[in-house]
């Protein structure tokens, strides 16, 4: 009896972990804010990416106090698991930076650009391309960016990652070095090109996709005060406008809830009114149906240039930092967060009627298991049509493929399969990772002309020598 009791008691103990922390968010709370861990090291101008449900915190500034402010610019690299609310310290990024582009792409995050370090002379920016493998806590380089910048925008469409805004790199006034830019990079190549600019030149702009659209939001034009609010579509390469922001936000960001578990807007976060003094950092919201706009609960801290990312239409905003302003600019304090805070969005429990699910892919061929042939058949299915495919093969870089395909030449060992699929609205899917080996049962190469050539010579050769031993040794034997 005390063993069942024992056992009853131990099962309610992991079934309520298993409710506190894997379970979703209840929708009752829309329109809430609550405090996660902090980061381990509190930081601004960051950058933030989601792979497989975690979040990484990459680089940042960390300069802070009375100038001239104490720290520097770093390549910090945390990640945070939801489940636990646990951080964890990964590979740095090996070059420092901060107002960087960050975009993740099959399961990789790439970081272009931003500033390498600030000093008298004034910003040092780079056009740098890093690519972080979480799966194996990794760095590579990439071919650099044409055109150095930071404070620009990076977003993924159709299995490219457009580069847009932000500004070059001449030691001018803001309004000289606003950039409208547009430049594509093809991960699959590690090339670019060069798309239609921004119809205007705007400073503090940020970005999200919704539907295969970019939405650039709160951009400043140098000669209004008026707010710009550009949508760029990759599909046509055409600029259109919407609805401006009820309120200007500055240092602030966006990200876009997919439909999946909330609406379809997007949400941009920051403070209001003077920007160096305390003043409320709002929640704005913009919904694509009507364009039209609305404003969410208030943040918990006030701060700037934090950064968000979204997980599973929930939204997490973490580091940032406040200044507070000194007559002479010279005592102005900066004053750094870790502080994590998750927004819990309106519309949340309640999945978009148009939202369009990212394509199904069942692979067929190669299955689990073990095969005996270097060439396997890669052979696939995907439920609706597609713009573009590829598959990962041992993490190694995509390879775009039109349809099924062979795998050829593969070496005896264990193998990693994903494929990848792009729909018409620039949805992506993916399979399940399959895992495979070959164990040839002959070497192929047993089996070529040459091979089978020179083993006969071996052969010939060998008989002749045994032959001439067993000669020689007959014939001191009859002198004997």
């Amino acid at each position: 009896m005390k063993r069942i009791v024992a056992l009853l008691l131990v099962i309610f103990i992991i079934t309520s972990t298993y409710l506190a922390i894997d379970q979703p968010v209840s929708a009752s709370s829309v329109n809430t804010w609550a405090e996660k861990s902090p980061m381990q090291m509190a930081r601004g101008s960051l950058g933030l990416a989601v792979v497989d449900n975690k979040i990484y915190a990459i680089g940042g500034d960390a300069r802070e106090g009375k100038w001239p402010y104490r720290g520097s610019i770093v390549g910090t690299n945390e990640e945070y698991d939801l489940a636990t609310d646990t951080w964890t310290t990964k590979a740095s990024m090996p070059t420092p930076r901060s107002e960087f582009a960050i975009a993740t792409y099959q399961g990789k995050i790439y970081c272009f650009g931003g500033i390498s370090n600030i000093d008298d002379s004034g910003r040092h920016i780079t056009n740098v391309i890093e690519v972080y493998a979480p799966a194996t806590d990794t760095w590579d380089n990439k071919s650099a960016m044409p055109t150095a910048r930071w404070g620009l925008q990076a977003n993924v469409v159709n299995g490219k990652i457009y580069l847009i805004g932000g500004y070059t790199p001449e030691n001018a006034s803001y309004s000289e070095s606003i950039t409208t830019l547009n430049q594509v990079y093809d991960p699959l190549t590690d090339s670019w090109t060069t798309a239609s600019p921004m119809p205007v030149a705007g400073r503090g702009f940020e970005s999200a996709v919704l539907d295969g659209k970019i939405h650039f939001i709160d951009g400043v034009p140098m000669e209004s005060r008026n707010l710009l609010h550009l949508i760029y579509d990759p599909n046509t390469d055409i600029w259109s406008e919407g609805a401006s922001s009820p309120a200007i936000t500055g240092y602030s960001t966006a990200a876009a809830t997919s439909g999946i578990n909330a609406t379809k807007q997007i949400h941009v976060f920051g403070k209001t009114g003077d920007l160096w003094e305390d003043k409320v950092s709002r929640t704005k919201v913009y919904n694509p149906a009507t364009d039209t706009w609305t404003f969410g609960a208030n943040m918990l801290t006030e701060r700037l240039d934090f950064a968000v990312a979204v997980v599973n239409d929930v939204l997490y905003a973490i580091g940032g930092y406040t200044r507070k302003l000194d007559a002479s600019h010279f005592g102005d304090t900066i004053t750094l967060y870790a502080t994590n805070e998750q927004y819990l969005p309106l519309g949340y429990g309640t999945p978009d009627p148009s939202y369009d699910a990212p394509p199904k892919i069942e692979v067929i061929s190669p299955q689990q298991g073990a095969y005996s042939t270097p060439n396997i058949a890669l052979d696939f299915t995907v439920n609706e049509s597609i713009s573009s495919m590829s598959y990962v093969l041992d993490g190694n870089t995509a390879v775009e493929i039109i349809g099924n395909v062979t795998l050829s030449d593969l070496s005896n060992g264990s193998h990693d399969l994903t494929v990848y699929a792009t729909d018409l609205a620039g949805n992506t899917g993916v399979s399940e990772t399959i895992s495979f080996t070959v164990t040839e049962l002959v070497s192929q190469d047993i089996l070529r002309p040459s091979f089978v050539m020179g083993a006969l010579v071996v052969l010939v050769i060998s008989v002749l020598c045994v032959g001439m031993v067993f000669y020689w040794r007959k014939r001191r034997n009859s002198r004997h």
